[in-house]
């Protein structure tokens, strides 16, 4: 496994041209204009919240999609820190260092727009989500990849992941407007997705047998970003049930699309006996996990057939 500053000497130059990309396809937006803000009304200091209070535009959404608006505000709400364990991997220096810092400056309105939708319709309980926002921000607990090829492959993940969730939750509002903010979040983090993905092509390509040992140890040990908010196995049930993000979505819109397609993991050569044997490894977890995906999927359609019914 290539040490972390010869990796960064050796993707220079893509690290260059991948934020110069980015910099030319990323769009101008303002969190404010994306808020309706007419919706709001002055809060009474004290006054307990309840679920007639949100204004959804006609929409009512249940406890699975307020679990998800409340862990998709969090994540995005504990940046601090992510920013503190990207620029340890990255550096501060050179477009390495601007990549960073410009990815900071995007992620950070994602909280803005969320948190001002939450608020102008009162969707969820602002004190509960001030607590946990507390919890979790004072924890400050995050994923912490031990090396950069690590980095590389779970920020690949993760970006995608939490693409998918944006959207999935914004299609589940039913209100226009939270659409609207779900849905410009989520274009953010699909270009974030792309720079971290292409990156992670490039560091194959220099160092292929410790990108093969990364790809196994974050594919088989990947989890969300939220494990700090409080209640926070519950609410990732309630996401699950829903169908929002679950095993069956990480394994059909995550894994095989980014390490079967993209990485082509079963095709790459020359590996050494190590990096061979933890390809094995993960195509075979990359199998279970395929078929729990088919069983949860096949479940998901039965309960749909009986609720329909």
């Amino acid at each position: 496994m290539l040490a972390a500053d010869v990796m960064l000497n050796e993707l220079d130059a893509t690290v260059t041209s991948l934020l110069e990309r980015h910099l030319s396809t990323s769009k101008e937006w303002f969190p404010h204009e994306h808020v309706p803000y007419g919706r709001g009304r002055d809060p009474v200091p004290g006054e307990e919240w309840s679920e007639a209070d949100a204004d959804l535009a006609g929409a009512t959404i249940d406890d699975s999609v307020r679990s998800a608006l409340l862990v998709n505000l969090l994540t995005e709400d504990n940046l601090p820190y992510y920013f503190r364990s990207v620029e340890r991997i990255f550096g501060p220096d050179g477009a390495w260092g601007e990549w960073v810092r410009r990815w900071t400056a995007e992620e950070g309105r994602h909280s803005m727009a969320i948190y001002g939708y939450l608020m102008a319709t009162r969707a969820i309980d602002p004190h509960h989500l001030e607590r946990c926002r507390m919890a979790q921000v004072s924890g400050g607990v995050t994923p912490e990849p031990p090396n950069i090829q690590e980095g590389f492959v779970y920020l690949s993940l993760q970006e995608l992941a939490t693409r998918i969730s944006h959207r999935a939750t914004g299609q589940m509002i039913g209100d226009p407007a939270g659409y609207d903010v779900m849905m410009r979040v989520a274009g953010d983090e699909n270009l974030h997705q792309l720079f971290y993905r292409d990156m992670a092509t490039a560091a194959i390509d220099v160092d292929p047998n410790g990108m093969v040992h990364a790809i196994e140890a974050q594919v088989t040990s990947f989890s969300m970003p939220g494990i700090g908010i409080p209640g926070f196995a519950e609410h990732a049930k309630r996401i699950a049930k829903a169908g929002i993000y679950d095993l069956a979505v990480h394994h059909e819109q995550i894994l095989v699309p980014m390490v079967m397609r993209t990485w082509q993991l079963d095709q790459l050569e020359g590996l050494d006996a190590e990096a061979e044997q933890s390809r094995e490894r993960t195509m075979a977890y990359l199998a279970k996990s395929e078929r729990v995906a088919k069983r949860l999927a096949a479940r998901r359609e039965r309960d749909t057939d009986l609720v329909d019914a």
